[in-house]
């Protein structure tokens, strides 16, 4: 069982003196009676913030095995004997899977609960890394079964991604009281571009040489097989015991394919999920393709890699600042409008300037500013999805926003 807090929030604490309403005073049935009623239920759970760092461990390790060989795209061409095109499907091989099983992980989400997604995405995630980690032992690898185990294991774990990104919203909804819930939502949802990051940092220091490539899928495992057992061992509850707010009680969501008949009639959220998923779009392909669209402008790995590190590392200050913002005042729309047309206007001096030679102090500035107004979106665009959308479930609302991705 969960472990109340010690110290309530205090916007949700209730002095037990003003639940006591002597006869003839107030109205049993009066508003302020069924309000009092409603904020004697709420309780806080420490056990909240455990779930939150399995979801952040789980989403940064899934993030790390899907790009984990395209800052190493050249060397993972020579070592795997193939075309640099087959190893650029090792990562969009997650766009493909992600389509048809966004709509399954939605369901799941929204009918079985956030325990069996957690549970369920991360023991796929850690299969997908062990099946990974095969193509490099000697025994097993004949031919070409070492491409046909690291797209298997790929596969795997793309299989996962969509019940990963799916959770954070949900989690931050079913768990967090509403003046953390944002907050929550960009700690869960940042977590994949840290993964990134790390990705970007890790893989050109480990695999400098054919003969690292099993310590890199060593080390990219070891997360993997880490969120597993902390989500197996740890995440039991579809919910609290009790609610976190009193949206939370008062929280009822449409049925599945009643929910998705809605979404599709909600202008608001189709605007939205329109210029989320184009800026998904242009993330994905930024973070996998950003080593090769630099070098036909001769900058060196160096180069970008320190664009692409500065554009996550700015995307997190970003994101962190936006959500505590959005946290305090709910002015969701606002920061939503402002950061897609800065990010719009970024992209477009990313592509002008990625086309000139000899100015990579240039494009560092670019892509700090890019990741610092694109990724501000990311999660304050789901906390939007979920408020235009209710009383559509969370796993509804935000999946078909990366499924438009």
């Amino acid at each position: 069982m969960a472990e109340a807090d010690i110290s309530p929030d205090p916007e949700h604490n209730v002095r037990e003196d003003a639940l006591l309403l002597p006869a003839g005073e107030v109205d049993p049935n009066s508003e302020r009676c069924q309000t009092l009623r409603k904020l004697s239920q709420i309780r806080l759970y420490k056990k909240r913030w455990f779930i939150l760092m399995v979801v952040g461990l789980l989403n940064s390790s899934n993030a790390m095995l899907w790009i984990s060989f395209a800052p190493v795209a050249d060397l993972t061409a020579r070592h795997l004997k193939c075309s640099l095109d087959t190893v650029n499907y090792l990562s969009l091989v997650y766009l493909v899977v992600s389509i048809p099983i966004g709509f399954l992980a939605s369901w799941l989400l929204d009918t079985l609960g956030l325990n069996y997604a957690i549970i369920i995405s991360s023991w796929l995630n850690m299969f997908g890394s062990i099946v990974r980690s095969i193509s490099d032992i000697s025994m097993f690898n004949t031919g070409k079964s070492t491409l046909i185990y690291l797209f298997l294991g790929q596969s795997i774990c793309a299989v996962a991604q969509p019940l990963v990104l799916f959770v954070p919203a949900k989690l931050a909804a079913v768990w967090f009281p509403e003046h953390q819930r944002a907050t929550a939502n960009m700690i869960a949802s940042m977590s994949n571009p840290f993964g990134i990051l790390l990705a970007n940092i890790l893989s050109p220091a480990i695999a400098s040489e054919d003969k690292y490539f099993p310590i890199l899928h060593f080390v990219y495992g070891v997360p993997a097989v880490l969120a597993c057992i902390l989500a197996t061992a740890g995440v039991h509850e579809k919910a609290p015991l009790t609610p976190p707010s009193v949206s939370a009680i008062n929280s009822t969501s449409e049925p599945f394919f009643a929910g998705l008949k809605q979404l599709m009639k909600n202008k608001s959220y189709i605007i939205l999920m329109i210029c989320f998923g184009s800026g998904l779009g242009i993330f994905t392909a930024f973070s996998t393709f950003l080593e090769q669209i630099l070098c036909f402008s001769d900058y060196s790995n160096f180069i970008s890699g320190l664009c692409g590190a500065l554009f996550i590392v700015f995307g997190a200050i970003g994101a962190l600042l936006f959500g505590l913002y959005v946290d305090r005042t709910k002015k969701f729309t606002e920061i939503v409008k402002i950061c897609f047309a800065l990010t719009a206007l970024s992209i477009t001096a990313f592509a002008v300037a990625s086309h000139l030679k000899k100015v990579a102090p240039l494009l560092v500035v670019i892509c700090s500013v890019l990741g610092f107004f694109g990724f501000a979106i990311y999660p304050v665009a789901m906390e939007l999805a979920v408020e235009c959308s209710y009383p559509v479930g969370e796993g509804s609302s935000t999946g078909l926003a990366f499924i438009s991705g």
